[in-house]
């Protein structure tokens, strides 16, 4: 048995390299497909390390308040764009205080949104973040001209601005920013401070919003009286989960919620380390979703090697009759072109392979010189994955060609021209 699929093997490398430019044109739907499925991979996972690793660094005793129930490891339907009204600033400030909460050391609500922010004729749009006072406490960064708004500026609605280091060099350049005057909305604000570059991470620029005092946000641009986001530092790690079941109490005691069970939360809350989960299961199934989608175009590369053997069946009629007079039987024909659909698609996807890494690895680089901390991830499971299905297609669709040529009479094979 061995023997026949090693001389059966060699027989379609001698077939294949008689006519090396269809045989070329034949694997080239499979080169592309594996190469593909290779590049979403190693993207996808690039991407993963890149992201996950910018969410440690932001502190691993954070947590997240947003509205909206859900499922653990799930994002709540906020997350998806939905609008969900069931956090308030009356919220923001019984998770503040130390007798429902006592092991947080810092708070800050988020409402946002987006829209343009114009300086005499220039205007640039961008994100708008109504916050509290908290923020520089909880996400840190640093002010570099002038200073953050006060409390006393947020309770009164007052209109002042601190810009991202991005929005600031689109509207002013090398211009003083600080004491201009802006608008937003036909609504004018002062700009009372300029924050020092940041870049991105976890897939927000932060240099590039306007922080605006939360109420003055909710009440002056938005018109909306809820939030879209608590974030709170806990004292110390160890403390996390504890915090989380008081902020969850609290939450509960302030929207009337009798059942402890979280099954009728209208809020979700989440460690630094449950949105890791979360943001791995998303990234996961993104990257899982695109690569199928990528392999579609090796179903269409079995189809032109179907095709192609289909062809080659037909002119080699008179050399299957020929094999069949000298003594083959219907397995070593089948055997013959099953093999050589199944050498197409295997050489296909080790150059599809070796190709998709390449590029992968040029990405990498480009992604490196940007600026970012890309990480060049080419898994044994997905070349696996790739050599198994270059496999299975050839096989699947080299089967029905090769059983063709096998059930032709040798008769009738040499009477063909």
């Amino acid at each position: 048995m061995i023997l026949i699929v090693v001389k059966s093997i060699k027989t379609s490398i001698k077939a294949l390299l008689s006519n090396k430019a269809r045989s070329f044109l034949t694997m080239l739907g499979i080169i592309i497909g594996v190469a593909a499925v290779i590049i979403i991979m190693s993207l996808g996972a690039g991407a993963q390390s890149l992201i996950l690793s910018q969410v440690k660094s932001l502190g691993t005793n954070l947590i997240g308040i947003l509205p909206g129930g859900s499922e653990k490891n799930e994002p709540p339907a906020s997350v998806m764009g939905i609008t969900i009204t069931t956090l308030t600033y009356d919220d923001l400030l019984a998770i503040s205080d130390k007798k429902n909460v006592p092991h947080l050391v810092a708070v800050v609500g988020y409402y946002n949104g987006q829209d343009n922010i114009s300086w005499q004729n220039n205007l640039y749009n961008t994100s708008l973040r109504g916050s509290t006072v908290g923020y520089l406490d909880v996400e840190g960064g640093e002010v570099a001209q002038g200073r953050f708004f006060t409390e006393e500026e947020e309770r009164n609605l007052a209109r002042v601005v601190v810009l991202g280091s991005t929005v600031k060099k689109e509207l002013f350049g090398e211009s003083d920013a600080l004491g201009q005057y802006v608008k937003i909305k036909k609504q004018t604000f002062q700009v009372v401070g300029v924050m020092k570059g940041r870049g991105t991470v976890a897939m927000q620029d932060y240099d590039d919003q306007v922080f605006i005092p939360l109420k003055t946000m909710q009440k002056l641009i938005a018109g909306v009286n809820h939030l879209g986001l608590i974030r709170a530092k806990v004292d110390y790690d160890e403390n996390v989960e504890r915090t989380i079941e008081d902020v969850k109490i609290t939450l509960r005691e302030q929207h009337n919620i009798k059942d402890q069970s979280g099954k009728n939360d209208d809020f979700s809350v989440r460690s630094a380390a449950q949105a890791l989960d979360m943001i791995s299961t998303i990234t996961n199934a993104l990257k899982y979703f695109l690569a199928a989608i990528a392999a579609l175009s090796l179903v269409v590369g079995g189809i032109g090697i179907m095709n192609i053997m289909l062809v080659s069946v037909t002119e080699r009629t008179r050399e299957i009759g020929l094999r069949k007079a000298v003594g083959a039987n219907n397995f070593n024909i089948m055997m013959q072109f099953l093999s050589e659909a199944v050498t197409i698609t295997m050489i296909g996807g080790i150059v599809g392979i070796v190709l998709g890494t390449v590029i992968s690895y040029i990405v990498s680089l480009v992604f490196n010189i940007l600026g970012y901390d890309w990480e060049f991830v080419v898994s044994m499971f997905s070349i696996l994955i790739a050599v198994s299905i270059s496999a299975l297609i050839g096989i699947i669709f080299g089967l029905f060609p090769a059983s063709r040529a096998s059930r032709l009479e040798p008769v009738e094979a040499l009477r063909h021209e």
